[in-house]
Protein backbone atom coordinates (compact mmCIF):
# COMPACT_ATOMS: atom_id res chain seq x y z
CA UNK A 1 0.00 0.00 0.00
CA UNK A 2 1.37 3.36 -0.95
CA UNK A 3 1.49 6.62 0.90
CA UNK A 4 0.20 8.11 -2.37
CA UNK A 5 -3.11 6.25 -1.93
CA UNK A 6 -3.48 7.61 1.59
CA UNK A 7 -2.74 11.14 0.34
CA UNK A 8 -5.38 10.72 -2.37
CA UNK A 9 -7.94 9.57 0.20
CA UNK A 10 -7.12 12.51 2.48
CA UNK A 11 -7.44 14.91 -0.48
CA UNK A 12 -10.78 13.35 -1.41
CA UNK A 13 -11.99 13.63 2.21
CA UNK A 14 -10.97 17.27 2.28
CA UNK A 15 -12.92 17.90 -0.93
CA UNK A 16 -16.03 16.17 0.44
CA UNK A 17 -15.84 18.08 3.72
CA UNK A 18 -15.43 21.38 1.89
CA UNK A 19 -18.16 20.87 -0.72
CA UNK A 20 -20.70 19.56 1.80
CA UNK A 21 -20.10 22.56 4.04
CA UNK A 22 -18.20 20.89 6.86
CA UNK A 23 -19.83 19.13 9.81
CA UNK A 24 -23.55 18.70 10.36
CA UNK A 25 -24.68 15.90 8.05
CA UNK A 26 -25.28 12.23 8.72
CA UNK A 27 -22.43 9.75 8.52
CA UNK A 28 -24.06 7.96 5.56
CA UNK A 29 -24.03 11.18 3.51
CA UNK A 30 -20.29 11.65 3.99
CA UNK A 31 -19.66 7.96 3.31
CA UNK A 32 -21.61 8.06 0.05
CA UNK A 33 -19.98 11.31 -1.07
CA UNK A 34 -16.49 10.01 -0.24
CA UNK A 35 -17.07 6.83 -2.25
CA UNK A 36 -18.24 8.93 -5.19
CA UNK A 37 -15.24 11.27 -4.90
CA UNK A 38 -12.83 8.34 -4.74
CA UNK A 39 -14.53 6.78 -7.77
CA UNK A 40 -14.09 10.05 -9.69
CA UNK A 41 -10.37 9.78 -8.88
CA UNK A 42 -10.21 6.24 -10.24
CA UNK A 43 -9.99 4.58 -6.83
CA UNK A 44 -12.04 1.40 -6.38
CA UNK A 45 -14.19 1.15 -3.25
CA UNK A 46 -16.67 -1.22 -1.68
CA UNK A 47 -19.24 0.17 0.71
CA UNK A 48 -20.86 -1.46 3.75
CA UNK A 49 -18.93 -4.68 3.27
CA UNK A 50 -20.20 -7.55 5.45
CA UNK A 51 -17.52 -9.01 7.72
CA UNK A 52 -18.46 -12.29 9.43
CA UNK A 53 -17.62 -12.80 13.08
CA UNK A 54 -16.48 -16.39 13.56
CA UNK A 55 -16.08 -18.12 16.92
CA UNK A 56 -14.60 -21.63 16.97
CA UNK A 57 -15.50 -22.09 13.33
CA UNK A 58 -19.09 -20.86 13.55
CA UNK A 59 -20.64 -17.48 12.84
CA UNK A 60 -21.85 -16.08 16.17
CA UNK A 61 -24.10 -13.29 15.00
CA UNK A 62 -25.05 -11.11 12.10
CA UNK A 63 -21.98 -9.82 10.28
CA UNK A 64 -20.35 -6.51 11.06
CA UNK A 65 -20.35 -3.95 8.26
CA UNK A 66 -17.23 -1.93 7.59
CA UNK A 67 -17.88 1.45 6.00
CA UNK A 68 -15.48 1.51 3.04
CA UNK A 69 -12.86 -0.87 1.69
CA UNK A 70 -10.41 0.78 -0.72
CA UNK A 71 -8.67 -1.33 -3.38
CA UNK A 72 -8.91 -4.40 -1.11
CA UNK A 73 -6.07 -2.96 0.98
CA UNK A 74 -7.32 -0.16 3.26
CA UNK A 75 -10.37 0.21 5.51
CA UNK A 76 -12.01 3.59 6.03
CA UNK A 77 -14.22 4.04 9.08
CA UNK A 78 -16.39 7.14 8.64
CA UNK A 79 -17.74 9.18 11.54
CA UNK A 80 -19.68 12.43 11.73
CA UNK A 81 -19.37 13.67 15.30
CA UNK A 82 -17.56 16.51 17.00
CA UNK A 83 -16.10 14.15 19.58
CA UNK A 84 -13.37 11.53 19.47
CA UNK A 85 -14.08 8.31 21.30
CA UNK A 86 -11.62 5.43 21.83
CA UNK A 87 -14.44 3.15 20.64
CA UNK A 88 -13.97 4.47 17.07
CA UNK A 89 -10.32 3.38 17.03
CA UNK A 90 -11.27 0.04 18.56
CA UNK A 91 -13.92 -0.46 15.89
CA UNK A 92 -11.41 0.18 13.09
CA UNK A 93 -8.86 -2.07 14.79
CA UNK A 94 -11.45 -4.86 15.02
CA UNK A 95 -12.28 -4.61 11.31
CA UNK A 96 -8.57 -4.76 10.50
CA UNK A 97 -8.07 -7.83 12.67
CA UNK A 98 -11.13 -9.66 11.30
CA UNK A 99 -10.20 -8.98 7.66
CA UNK A 100 -6.42 -9.26 7.93
CA UNK A 101 -6.11 -5.85 6.30
CA UNK A 102 -3.12 -3.98 7.72
CA UNK A 103 -4.04 -0.32 6.99
CA UNK A 104 -6.97 1.84 7.98
CA UNK A 105 -8.13 5.42 8.22
CA UNK A 106 -10.61 6.82 10.70
CA UNK A 107 -12.17 9.89 9.08
CA UNK A 108 -14.42 12.04 11.26
CA UNK A 109 -16.31 14.56 9.13
CA UNK A 110 -17.85 16.08 12.27
CA UNK A 111 -14.77 18.18 12.96
CA UNK A 112 -14.60 21.85 11.92
CA UNK A 113 -11.30 21.02 10.19
CA UNK A 114 -11.19 17.64 8.46
CA UNK A 115 -7.45 17.44 9.17
CA UNK A 116 -8.31 17.21 12.88
CA UNK A 117 -10.59 14.27 12.14
CA UNK A 118 -8.22 11.94 10.28
CA UNK A 119 -6.27 9.19 12.04
CA UNK A 120 -4.25 6.45 10.38
CA UNK A 121 -3.73 2.93 11.72
CA UNK A 122 -1.22 0.32 10.57
CA UNK A 123 -1.27 -3.19 12.01
CA UNK A 124 -4.04 -2.03 14.38
CA UNK A 125 -1.82 0.67 15.94
CA UNK A 126 -2.48 4.37 15.67
CA UNK A 127 0.58 5.74 13.89
CA UNK A 128 -0.36 9.24 12.88
CA UNK A 129 -2.95 11.89 13.40
CA UNK A 130 -3.30 14.37 10.55
CA UNK A 131 -3.64 17.94 11.55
Amino acid sequence: MTQNLIQQIIAASTEVHKLLGGPGLLEAVYESALCHELSLRGIRTQRQLAIPVIYKGAPVREPLFLDILVDDQLIIEVKATGKDYPLYQAQLSTYMRLTGIKSGLLINFGKASIQDGIMQMVDEELIRSSG
